[in-house]
């Protein structure tokens, strides 16, 4: 990748670049990359060839500025067959979100066939032409292949995402960071409405059986529900050879839609010249 990355490494900080910018206001941070923070430095950190991070929840409690990131975790288990690590996301001293992972050994399936929802019958990444506007993918912050509906559309929605920057600079995308740094797309996919995004996700939930074997990774949306203001939804993730997991997100209403911001920080990340 030679597009810009999230952040750059400052010793044990991590620096935030221009492409963080978030969609709820300029001078934040966007969720998703505090989410593929955490989650890739619990892998980083804890992970190893037979675990496999089977889950992971981050709250989203406040919205980091640009200022100097630390990632600080804690061993809560740490088994033959179980992992489970907790992690916060520190941005200038001050907590704004916090992770738990759990990690599992990796087996044999048991014998016996139990039943499972069939898996989505869509075009490759590679047969589905670029969408016409890079504002797509937010202007850079993703490469995305459309399939069926879009944002705020009735009826299926199902998409291809791969990414177009590094997370950290000079640390290559893992398999799981892939799917952590991507999570947070399930909110805006399944949450938005015919008057736009109206919800701002407050958690996001990764369940993973296996992690996926390709750059692209395809979110399908199973199903959306409000009342009083709360939000959850959930999504179906695939690479290309079949279903890996679902990400599932609460959310809270916002008061005002966030249209306009996401068309401004759009316009200034497609100036970034990202390829798609």
């Amino acid at each position: 990748m030679q597009n810009e990355p999230f952040f750059k490494r400052d010793g044990e900080r991590f620096l935030p670049t221009p492409s963080c910018r978030g969609p709820w206001n300029p001078k934040s941070l966007h969720g998703r990359v505090v989410i593929g923070l955490l989650g890739q430095e619990i892998e980083r950190r804890h992970g190893g060839a037979d675990f496999m991070p089977a889950r992971l929840t981050v709250d989203l409690y406040r919205l980091p500025d640009f200022s100097p990131v630390e990632v600080q975790t804690r061993i809560v288990r740490d088994g033959k067959r179980i992992k489970v690590i907790d992690a916060e996301f520190l941005s200038n001293g001050v907590s704004m979100a916090r992770a738990t992972a759990q990690l599992l050994v990796r087996t044999e399936n048991p014998p016996g066939k139990v039943w499972s929802r069939p898996g989505w019958t869509v075009p490759a990444p590679g047969d589905i032409p670029p969408p016409a506007s890079k504002r797509s993918g937010l202007g850079g912050m993703w490469i995305t292949r459309p399939i069926e509906g879009a944002m705020g559309t009735s009826g299926a929605r199902q998409i291809w995402i791969s990414e177009a920057r590094d997370l950290v600079e000079g640390v290559p995308l893992s398999p799981f960071t892939r799917v952590a740094v991507s999570a947070d797309f399930t909110s805006p996919f399944a949450n938005a409405g015919d008057e736009g995004l109206r919800f701002i996700n407050t958690d996001v939930t990764v369940y993973l059986h296996r992690a996926p074997v390709s750059e692209w990774i395809g979110y399908e949306v199973l199903d959306h529900n409000a009342t009083d203001g709360i939000a959850i939804a959930e999504c179906r993730i695939h690479d290309e050879r079949g279903p890996i997991g679902t990400s599932s997100v609460t959310a809270l209403a916002q008061k005002t839609s966030s249209n306009a911001a996401v068309a401004k920080i759009a316009a200034a990340n497609e100036a970034r010249s990202v390829s798609a």
